[in-house]
């Protein structure tokens, strides 16, 4: 795929699979709303129960930023699959203005964040690398 394609497809995906890995290289992967500027991809900590405010994902990021982000599309008529996998560096945000932006982008692109903004922090994650797949034809 294009380069304009693969963006078209994640700005049109609700929601990315991250993976990231801690201190002793064990992947784990969970889901993330997030929002696309340019090569950035923000996402924030929400509301939403979680067993504790210290996230595995941000631990795993504090000790090697390198991550992983998969959008996809998958249905029985496999010439219609997808993929697009965005290969980066993530941080925690420190800077205010950074952080607030990244809300706003995430309240504008999700309803539910518009009732109850995320509280944060904010990660952003510099896209590095982007690679895609599209339309399996079979044998």
């Amino acid at each position: 795929m294009e380069m304009a394609e693969l963006r078209r497809r994640v700005d049109g995906a609700r929601v990315a699979r991250m993976a990231t890995s801690g201190p002793g290289g064990r992947p784990h992967v969970v889901p993330v709303c997030f929002a696309l500027d340019g090569d950035t991809i923000y996402f924030a900590v929400d509301g939403k129960p979680k067993r504790t405010r210290a996230l595995k994902r941000l631990g795993n990021i504090a000790a090697n930023p390198a991550v992983s982000l998969l959008v996809d599309h998958y249905e029985d008529d496999w010439a219609k699959l997808w993929w697009v996998r965005m290969d980066g560096q993530a941080r925690v945000v420190a800077d205010g203005a950074e952080s607030s932006k990244a809300i706003e982008l995430l309240v504008a692109r999700y309803a539910p964040y518009r009732a109850s903004p995320p509280a944060g922090p904010v990660v952003a994650i510099a896209v590095d690398r982007w690679t895609g797949w599209t339309g399996w034809t079979g044998a």
